[in-house]
């Protein structure tokens, strides 16, 4: 044998593990095995394999119990029987990263969905990743183009900056995402689909993504009939990928859909483990993982941004629930989706009075800012007297203020329209708005 390969066999010795830790499956409870063994940490994963099983099942250690090891797998566990082995592999859950991604679509795992080869990967990363130092942050002073007129023109972000869509099922919120995900200036899009439908994900991969979208994109799937944990594996992964980029320099905009389909998955999860109920049947560990989770993206210095977009999901267009409400209290912004204003034929239906983004002011010229007060005035008075307008009730000339919203209002309406294919630029969207308030465009 040549000095290289003894020199390669030693080093593939040395990193064999010297010893297996076993446990055998002693119980399976609704979503969470019980386990006689191994001698395994929290966030472990494990191997459970049985002679009826076809496959072996990967899961990952959540907890214990009377001296039990509690697991949840991240597959399905037909043919598994009582005695079936499980065996701690000694890591984390990772994923393979790098930039042969880019364009694809993947599972929560990095393998492939679309029918391609596997990926090259440059590197694994841990999906969990680390705190990031405060003191580590960069300032977010730059705007994001976003290629949305009504964003850009009122709802203005940053890059960097985490802003969350809320908006009850059916109000277009899909669309809204494809849109920004297609037209942003932004260097990799980074695409987490979790709990969807399966028949969604080839809709939006088809319909609400251009072509140039999916060129720079990498796409993050766990659909609705996965496990709970599967699903909530992959919002940690398509952090961990966004992280990647941004560790190169790159510029990525992040996007959830949606954040409540892993709060929801995070609550099947805690109260299978034993966790109590709170708010509306969520546990505690819901609201621990939402701020920590968002805390991921931002910019960092000496390095690239992440600016993070979660959809939120409403339910019964109850913008107080509770991750709506707890998501509202942690992001930078919030863009809200109005029923209302989507059976008006207003799409994007965003509801200007409702949506607000904190950095605004930061990134905005004085003049800027001065129209979309203007504009959101204007907004504000027409909507204070809509129901009187529509009645018939009100005299031209009583109300100056009210006069010229009503001559605003259709313009308004128009800037605020746009199809999916149509993409503005924050220059043109501004222009718009200055002559719209001047009445030119009359």
């Amino acid at each position: 044998m040549s000095g290289a390969a003894a020199m390669a066999f030693k080093a593939a010795l040395d990193a064999a593990p010297s010893v297996r830790r076993l446990g055998c499956l002693v119980a399976f409870n609704g979503l969470v095995i019980e386990a006689q063994g191994p001698d395994a940490v929290i966030g472990e994963l494990c191997q459970l394999s049985g002679h009826g099983s076809e496959d072996p099942v990967l899961a990952e250690v959540v907890g214990f119990r009377d001296g039990r090891v509690l697991l949840m797998p991240f597959g399905h566990l037909r043919g598994m029987s009582i005695g079936a082995t499980v065996e701690a592999l000694g890591r984390r859950a990772r994923i393979p990263v790098g930039n042969d991604m880019i364009g694809r679509v993947l599972d929560a795992f990095g393998a492939p969905l679309d029918g391609k080869p596997p990926i090259r990967a440059d590197a694994e990363k841990d999906i969990h990743g680390v705190a990031i130092n405060p003191m580590a942050r960069a300032p977010l002073t730059e705007g994001l183009e976003t290629g949305v007129k009504a964003i850009d023109g009122l709802v203005p972000l940053a890059k960097g900056q985490r802003v969350g869509i809320f908006a009850g099922s059916g109000v277009g919120k899909s669309t809204l995402l494809g849109m920004l995900a297609g037209h942003v200036r932004a260097d990799v899009i980074v695409v987490g689909l979790i709990g969807e439908r399966g028949r969604e994900v080839a809709d939006f991969l088809q319909d609400a993504l251009s072509k140039e979208g999916r060129e720079r994109s990498v796409l993050i799937v766990a659909t609705a009939d996965q496990p709970a944990l599967t699903r909530t594996h992959a919002v940690h992964a398509a952090h961990a990928v966004a992280e990647h980029f941004r560790e190169q320099g790159l510029d990525v905009l992040l996007v959830i859909d949606s954040i409540t389909r892993f709060a929801m998955a995070q609550r099947e999860v805690g109260l299978a483990t034993g966790e109590p109920p709170t708010s509306r049947g969520y546990p505690p560990s819901v609201f621990n993982l939402l701020p920590q989770i968002l805390e991921r993206g931002g910019s960092l210095k000496g390095a690239g941004t992440i600016t993070a977009v979660y959809s939120v999901l409403v339910e019964g267009d109850d913008m107080n629930e509770p991750v709506a409400d707890h998501m509202r209290a942690i992001l930078d912004g919030h863009i809200v989706l109005s029923r209302d204003l989507a059976a008006r034929g207003q799409l994007p239906a965003i509801d200007v009075l409702s949506s607000i983004s904190r950095l605004q002011s930061k990134i905005c010229l004085a003049d800027d800012l001065t129209l979309m007060r203007q504009t959101r005035a204007m907004v504000a008075v027409y909507e204070s007297s809509r129901d009187l307008v529509e009645m018939g009730a009100y005299q031209a000339g009583t109300n100056p203020a009210l006069d010229e919203a009503l001559r605003c209002q259709p313009r308004i309406t128009d800037f605020i329209r746009q199809s999916p294919g149509e993409r503005s630029t924050r220059e043109s969207s501004m222009r718009m708005l200055r002559d719209l308030l001047s009445g030119e465009l009359a």
